[in-house]
């Protein structure tokens, strides 16, 4: 048994983590940041729940950029092959569970 109060988590620096589970090949982390994440891809599905905070997320398709403005308790999902990024407005702690070693 392990409780997390993720408003409690902080991190040395932006998006940094707290390795909460793997669950066969998917890790499962909370992460703390003030600062965006670079655009990038995974290669595989990934999910975004915003505990604490605020965080507009980008992302494109077929050449076109779309944001949304996630609150706490939100939910992005991912898919494999989308341009994302994530850019918190202020702190921000987010439970992000993607396959293990995705950038």
């Amino acid at each position: 048994m392990n409780l997390i109060r993720s408003r409690d988590y902080t991190a040395e620096r932006a998006w940094g983590a707290l390795d909460i589970a793997r669950l066969d090949d998917i890790s499962v982390c909370l992460h703390w940041t003030d600062q965006p994440y670079l655009w990038h891809v995974n290669d595989g599905e990934e999910v975004f729940a915003v505990m604490d905070g605020r965080v507009r997320m980008h992302w494109r398709e077929q050449g076109d950029e779309h944001a949304v403005l996630l609150e706490p308790g939100d939910i992005f999902h991912a898919r494999i092959g989308t341009e994302h990024r994530a850019e918190p407005l202020g702190v921000a702690r987010i439970l992000v569970i993607e396959r293990a070693g995705s950038i």
